[in-house]
């Protein structure tokens, strides 16, 4: 496990020795912030079930979403308990504030491919991709601002894969029990 998080710290200094600007700081906050809480994922799924004619892809979403949450957030991440990286090296500089959990698997990471991986599979390309892009972006920005190691945000990814995979698998079940729901039928 040392060699792995050696070769994550070495990835990160790279990143934040030469990819870091401070012209772009504000647009990596920015994304970030879109994964803080999963509040951004979680309105974009109430907007997929809101629409008829999205509402079995948002309810897909919010599956996937909550498979993330429970396998990432409460069970790993406690389990794993991985330290942050500018909790483990002083040369890993954080542009955010830091936070205080711990650090793997990547929850934001998580959450943006929990539905962008929904999206991709469900809606049409020219809906799917954007929101797959989002989702890359998420999780390069926790890269940038220094408070993930690279395993971090392929773990998130992985849990998400998972979770969308089996959302997708049993999709014939759920979606014949949310059909004959009156709500999801309006």
């Amino acid at each position: 496990m040392e060699m792995v998080t050696q070769l994550d710290l070495q990835v990160l200094l790279w990143i934040q020795n030469h990819l870091r600007a401070e012209s772009w700081n504000g647009f990596w906050r920015g994304i970030t912030m879109l994964g803080n809480a999963g509040w951004f994922w979680i309105l974009f799924t109430l907007v997929l079930i809101l629409n008829k004619r999205t509402r079995m892809v948002g309810i897909a979403s919010a599956l996937s979403l909550l498979f993330g949450f429970l396998v990432t957030n409460l069970a790993l991440k406690n389990l794993v308990a991985r330290v942050r990286p500018y909790d483990f090296s002083n040369q890993i500089l954080p542009l955010i504030a830091r936070p205080r959990d711990y650090s793997f698997p990547s929850g934001h990471t998580c959450a943006a491919f929990a539905c962008a991986l929904i999206c991709v599979h469900l809606l049409p390309k020219k809906a799917g991709i954007p929101v797959l892009i989002l989702a890359v972006l998420v999780a390069f920005s926790r890269l940038y601002l220094g408070v993930h190691y690279p395993t971090d945000v392929l773990g998130g990814f992985l849990v998400a894969l998972v979770g969308s995979s089996l959302v997708l698998k049993t999709r014939p079940k759920w979606e014949m029990r949310f059909a004959g729901n009156e709500v999801c039928r309006k």
